[in-house]
């Protein structure tokens, strides 16, 4: 399964602070901005995103069809295909991708330990 670029997704309350706070730890930001709520950071290859009153918790997610550089791959697994490969498996998926559209799509599961993991398809 190609599953795309990986970022942690972080609840924040605070958006500056926690932006200022991973700059500390040489973190740049790389996508989205203060007057949306979110910040997506990146260190050389690691991602992360700052959601500020966007979700409860913290998500791993997904995103098939980009790199860590947020550039189309060439060649990925669709997300109506991943999903149909872990629904195969048994994973239960809430909300599922519409398996009648293609383009952008995404869905999410959750790990036995209660983790949301959001696989989320932007092409």
């Amino acid at each position: 399964m190609k599953l795309g670029a990986f970022s942690v997704s972080l609840s924040v309350k605070d958006l500056n602070a926690s932006k200022e706070f991973y700059e500390h730890l040489g973190f740049v930001v790389f996508g989205g901005g203060m007057d949306k709520n979110y910040l997506i950071m990146k260190n050389e290859h690691t991602l992360i995103g700052l959601f500020q009153g966007m979700f409860a918790g913290n998500i791993l997610t997904f995103n098939p069809g980009w790199d860590e550089n947020a550039k189309n791959l060439e060649e990925f697994d669709d997300i109506r295909k991943i999903q149909r490969q872990l629904k195969t498996k048994g994973i239960a998926i809430h909300p599922e991708a519409d398996e009648n559209t293609t383009g952008p799509a995404s869905f999410m599961v959750t790990d036995p330990d209660g983790n949301v993991v959001l696989f989320d398809q932007h092409r």
